[in-house]
C-alpha cells in the first residue's frame, strides 16, 4: 500500500505541482516558491496528518484546524444536500467493502473491468519485485474472500466467509459492517490507510 500511495498519488501530484510552479523535473525550484496543499484529514485521524517531504509543498489540514470530526463533515454535507458524497479512495483499494465494489460494478462498467483486470494482474505480486528476487509469498487479492474479484461474493456474505470472520475475530458485528461498507478510515495523499499500518493478510496482500 505504501508503494501504491507513492506511485499513484504522491508522484503524480508532485509532477503536476512542479508544472504549475513552472519548474518541471529536473529543474531546481527556488527557495521560498511553494504551493499550499489542503488535506482533508479530520480530528478522528489527526495522527495521520503529516508535512510534505519537499520544500515546494506545504500541507495544511483545515478540518483539524476547525476541530471537525468525520461526523461533523457528514452533518455539513447533509445540510448542503450532499449526504451521498462518497468517501475518497483508490478505484482498486483493498479496503473497499462489498457496497463499494457493487457501486463500481453497477454504475461504471468500464471502471469495473479495469479493477477486475488489476485484481488479476496483482495475483503474483509486483513484477519488478519478483524479478529482483523478492517474490510474493502466496497470492494477492483485492477482496477479503481471497478469490478473483469477478467471482467474489460482493452481493452477499457467504456462510463460509461469515464463519471465517467469527473464528478470526472476537467482535463479529464490526467485522460484518466493515465487509459491507469498507474500512472506515478514508484515504488521501500522504495519508493512505496503508501508510499507517501494514496491510494484513486478511486481504492476501504482502505488507
Amino acid at each position: 500500500m505504501q508503494r501504491s500511495t507513492g506511485e499513484y498519488k504522491i508522484k503524480p501530484i508532485k509532477k503536476k505541482v512542479r508544472e504549475l510552479l513552472g519548474y518541471p523535473h529536473p529543474q531546481r525550484i527556488p527557495k521560498g516558491v511553494f504551493v499550499e496543499q489542503w488535506v482533508g484529514i479530520s480530528t478522528d485521524e489527526f495522527h495521520r496528518a503529516k508535512d510534505a517531504d519537499v520544500r515546494y509543498m506545504k500541507n495544511v489540514h483545515p478540518l483539524i484546524e476547525m476541530g471537525w470530526s468525520r461526523s461533523d463533515c457528514v452533518r455539513y454535507l447533509t445540510s448542503r444536500a450532499l449526504a451521498d458524497t462518497p468517501k475518497s479512495s483508490c478505484l482498486g483499494c483493498p479496503f473497499h467493502g462489498n457496497a463499494q465494489w457493487r457501486h463500481i460494478r453497477d454504475t461504471s462498467p468500464a471502471e469495473w473491468q479495469d479493477v477486475v483486470a488489476f485484481d488479476a494482474a496483482i495475483r503474483k505480486g509486483n513484477a519488478r519485485a519478483n524479478a529482483a528476487g523478492n517474490k510474493l509469498l502466496g497470492q494477492a487479492f483485492l477482496h477479503r474472500s481471497r478469490v478473483p474479484l469477478s467471482e467474489a461474493p460482493i452481493d452477499h456474505v457467504t456462510a463460509a466467509e461469515w464463519a471465517a470472520m467469527q473464528q478470526e475475530l472476537t467482535n463479529t458485528e464490526p467485522a460484518l459492517e466493515e465487509l459491507e461498507q469498507g474500512v472506515i478510515d478514508g484515504c488521501s495523499p500522504w495519508a493512505c490507510r496503508g501508510e499507517v499500518a501494514p496491510v494484513q493478510d486478511d486481504f492476501g496482500l504482502a505488507s
